[in-house]
């Protein structure tokens, strides 16, 4: 992560380099817009307008970007670019150092450790401190002691955002003078008081009127805090935005969960139809999309280690693949949009998938005892997964729906329309399993009429209705639910015993009706998946034999029958006013880390698998 140089001079100068993060990082975690908070500074990821966009690969995944188009706002993005990056040397001043993300100081209103002194950077009491040898020491610093060493600063503990995507400053001055202005030019302070053990334990004192006033004023339900109206501030963008925006400013602590969710989609790369030279062109397209022609083509074949496998072809057919693609590149169909179908038709017919270097899926036994729920077991050797940020939301997260488009409004990643979106792609290995549809489709009518799930129904309807949306809309229905679940309970299970940890492991969930438009889908997806071209170990695929399988599903069927916070899990059920869409189930139980989950923890509930503690549903697995 570097900070980009802002007059002409300066350009001509590295930018400091200030931290670090992995691609994976940049898509789920520290995207465009979120704010990152390092030892001793805190920076926003700048928009995609600072990218050094001759840096950054290409990264080619059709029915991905078929996707991306078809978000609003998107429909003009013709790629995906990884972010920017050198191999690294031992010399911090070399090319390398120079290439990545561009940031910002955020928070620019800082405090002194020392005097608690509160200012901005503008104000030019703080320095700042750059160590390229060792970046976590990159700090700002205030020399208000005499003969001792310049003190550390530190970022202001508290920003504002609101629900529209807006981050801007906490509005220290105005809200240190809200009783009065103050009689002269403002000069804060900030005071811990009381034991220090709520976040919220701070005084903000002005030194030039001696005005105070408690920070948790600024917290609280709306019309009870004192903040005012969101200035519209886009500081990823270095803007606001023309139009006023309607909500109040929310005060939100630094660091906060809540002040940046990605809007991310998601696709396996499935094996392109025709014939071999067809799949090595697909396979190729981040390098072959760029070639002009057919001699630069021989010559890139010749010289190009990346195109090894291409030697000995006849080039001129290549060329001409390369062209009717460049062609058809545009105008995906309906059913290009479609994510999910395309996955599921090659992992339920596994025999139908032409082996691939990204995919390979072979079918192996199911678990003896266990056929009656399950139709079949299927082992992916190969899995390449490609992640796209389509925007951000803060405050509220979005509804991570992975058969619809989001309807929550998203904060954009640029100031003018992007043609490029941020991507990045992992390889590595999973499980498949799927259900039985009969199995399926009769319990789910049986679960519709107990009433367990209506309370969750009425909690998913009255979270829609405080977020402004269509209550009805989005209810993933039983089926979802029961998959859900399951593939919770199991992934807990398999993080025990294939060494790769929970946050490693990542779910898909295949459930939908039979309808006109498509058939219906029961499976659930377990993977796991690593940016080192050579992908993962095996270690997750070997779990998948039949013998190791039964013995996995087995235990996380009982684990999941008792809970250590039972009664109160087993009895739990969503109440109108609160965010959390789930019945049975918590952090001990069925609750796993969000990089794992495609629906933040929700519609969970572990009466649909087995029998808990006061539940009168008939549960999936133990009819």
């Amino acid at each position: 992560m570097t900070m980009p140089r802002r007059t002409a001079a300066s350009r001509q100068n590295a930018p400091p380099r200030v931290g670090g993060a992995r691609p994976s990082q940049l898509m789920f975690t520290h995207g465009v817009g979120s704010l990152v908070d390092m030892p001793n500074i805190s920076t926003v990821i700048a928009g995609l307008d600072e990218w050094d966009i001759n840096e950054p690969d290409t990264i080619t995944e059709d029915r991905l970007l078929a996707a991306v188009r078809a978000v609003p706002g998107l429909g003009q993005v013709e790629t995906f670019k990884s972010p920017p990056w050198r191999d690294p040397t031992p010399n911090p001043f070399d090319g390398w150092a120079r290439v990545g993300v561009p940031v910002f100081p955020f928070p620019r209103w800082l405090r002194c450790t020392a005097c608690n002194r509160l200012a901005p950077v503008e104000s030019k009491l703080f320095k700042l401190e750059l160590n390229p040898f060792h970046l976590d020491r990159t700090r700002y610093s205030h020399d208000c002691r005499s003969g001792k060493k310049a003190a550390l600063v530190v970022p202001a503990r508290f920003v504002t955002a609101c629900p529209a995507g807006h981050l801007d400053e906490f509005p220290w001055e105005e809200f240190c003078h809200t009783k009065a202005p103050c009689s002269g030019s403002p000069r804060l302070r900030v005071n811990e008081i009381g034991g220090g053990s709520r976040s919220t334990d701070v005084q903000v004192e002005c030194l030039e009127c001696g005005q105070k006033m408690h920070v948790s004023q600024a917290f609280g339900e709306p019309g009870e805090r004192l903040m005012p109206r969101c200035r519209g501030r886009h500081p990823h963008l270095r803007r606001f935005d023309h139009a006023p925006c309607a909500h109040q400013a929310r005060a939100v602590l630094l660091g906060a969960s809540n002040a940046w969710f990605p809007i991310t989609r998601r696709a396996l790369s499935l094996p392109v139809a025709g014939d071999v030279l067809d799949r090595l062109v697909a396979e190729r397209w981040g390098d072959l999309g760029s070639i002009a022609s057919l001699e630069e083509l021989k010559g890139a074949v010749k010289y190009g280690p990346q195109f090894i496998d291409l030697r000995g072809e006849d080039l001129d057919v290549i060329w001409a693949i390369i062209q009717a693609r460049r062609q058809g590149d545009r105008g995906p169909s309906e059913t290009d949009i479609d994510l999910l179908a395309p996955e599921w038709r090659l992992l339920s017919k596994p025999a139908d998938a032409t082996p691939s270097n990204d995919f390979r899926v072979r079918e192996v036994a199911t678990p003896t005892g266990l056929g009656e729920f399950f139709e079949r077991v299927v082992l992916a050797d190969r899995l390449r997964v490609v992640a796209a940020q389509c925007g951000f939301t803060r405050i509220d997260g979005p509804d991570f729906d992975p058969d619809a488009d989001s309807d929550v409004e998203s904060a954009p990643l640029s100031r003018a329309k992007p043609t490029w979106v941020p991507a990045a792609e992992a390889r590595g290995e999973g499980i498949f399993l799927q259900f039985r549809e009969g199995a399926i489709a009769s319990w789910c009518k049986v679960a519709d009429a107990s009433g367990r799930l209506a309370s969750m129904r009425r909690g998913h309807e009255a979270w829609r209705e405080r977020r402004g949306l269509e209550p009805g809309a989005g209810w993933p229905g039983a089926r979802y639910i029961l998959l859900h679940s399951f593939a919770h309970a199991l992934v807990n299970e398999l993080a025990i015993e294939c060494g790769y940890s929970q946050a490693s492991l990542q779910e898909r969930i295949y459930a939908r009706e039979a309808t006109d438009a498509g058939e219906a889908m029961a499976g659930v997806l377990l993977y796991t998946a690593a940016s080192d071209s050579d992908g993962t170990l095996g270690g997750l695929v070997a779990l998948g034999r039949p013998a190791a399988l039964e013995g996995l599903l087995s235990q996380a069927l009982e684990r999941s029958r008792l809970c250590s916070a039972d009664p109160l899990c087993a009895e739990h059920v969503p109440h109108e006013t609160e965010d959390s869409l789930h019945n049975a189930a918590c952090h001990a139980c069925l609750f796993v880390p969000e990089t794992t989950c495609e629906r933040g923890n929700r519609y969970l509930d572990r009466s649909v698998l087995v029998k808990t503690l006061g539940s009168t549903l008939a549960p999936f697995f133990d009819r």
